[in-house]
């Protein structure tokens, strides 16, 4: 009978020896398997287990970089699990890891869990690395106050960062009239919007003017095309795709220092599991984009990539 091979250790893309101990990785990353303020599909909580499982699978050589970024070692956290006494102390939980995460110097990559996990880990970021920026990926605003009568729900996660950190939100296809008036007047906040993105050719200059030096990158893959992305609680039409995500990922990498990240609310659709390879390989995107930035070398530049990531402008 044919050798069945043996499956990779249950650790980010499955990696052994130097390049998953801590000691001798540059990266973390922290699973944070939480969902208890999802509003619509829950399923949240299964993300970060089913990004790792799909990893293991994903090959280590990035074709566009060129290289490896598994090389400069990623370490997989132990998870931090829900506190039973609810919302608070599991916000605190997540703090408390993240913050002792960053005082080994290493960056930080979470993986989610709801939106409702991001704002504990802008604030431990903030304190790490002083003045930050944040830059969200999502399809929702997140500008609430409250919602469900919480102010940590996922539905106010960009109104709860902004209290560490400005906010760019890229995306943006839903909201409330009272948060489209608060964008308006809060020099905290800025959107760039799912139209805006396909009417004008220099969205990414957008984006990165908008940005300080110091970037954290909040991801809600909700910000995707449900074409590409259906394995959210709260899907919305008219999303980014693949290439002109990662073309921004790439140019933020390039002209600021992304210095932390969370990817969130996966919630894992068996037996589609397509969604669980495009979340562990945004992960690694993401890595890999750091990774390339401290190694100092050069690609091409943004408007050599344009057919990957502009669209023709449509009529308002």
């Amino acid at each position: 009978m044919p050798k069945i091979p043996s499956q990779p250790p249950f650790v980010f893309l499955g990696l052994e020896g130097p390049q998953a101990e801590i000691a001798s990785s540059h990266y973390l990353l922290l699973p944070v398997p939480y969902d208890a303020t999802t509003s619509y599909r829950a399923g949240a909580r299964y993300g970060p287990e089913a990004i790792i499982a799909a990893s293991r699978f994903v090959e280590l050589y990035d074709e566009e970089l060129g290289f490896e970024p598994c090389r400069s070692g990623i370490h997989t956290l132990r998870p931090v699990e829900p506190d039973s006494k609810g919302i608070d102390p599991t916000l605190r939980r997540i703090y408390r890891a993240a913050r002792s995460a960053l005082s080994t110097g290493k960056v930080l990559i979470s993986i989610g869990g709801d939106h409702s996990i991001s704002p504990p880990l802008v604030k431990a970021h903030a304190e790490r690395h002083g003045r930050i920026h944040v830059l969200q990926f999502d399809a929702h605003s997140d500008l609430r106050d409250s919602y469900g009568g919480s102010r940590h729900s996922h539905a106010c996660a960009a109104r709860r960062m902004a209290e560490y950190a400005p906010v760019t939100g890229v995306g943006i296809r839903s909201m409330t009239a009272s948060c489209a008036r608060l964008v308006k007047r809060d020099p905290r906040f800025t959107l760039v919007t799912a139209r805006e993105i396909r009417q004008d050719p220099d969205w990414i200059g957008r984006v990165i003017s908008s940005l300080g030096e110091k970037v954290y990158v909040s991801f809600d893959l909700d910000a995707l095309d449900p074409s590409i992305m259906p394995a959210t609680g709260t899907p919305e039409p008219g999303g980014l795709l693949w290439h002109e995500t990662i073309a921004l990922l790439r140019e933020v990498a390039r002209q600021r220092t992304i210095v932390g990240a969370d990817v969130v609310e996966l919630s894992p659709m068996p037996p589609l599991h397509a969604p669980d390879f495009l979340a562990a390989r945004l992960v690694y995107k993401i890595i890999g984009y750091i990774q390339e930035s401290r190694r100092k070398h050069t690609y091409p530049r943004i408007a050599e990539m344009a057919p990957t990531y502009r669209f023709p402008k449509t009529s308002s």
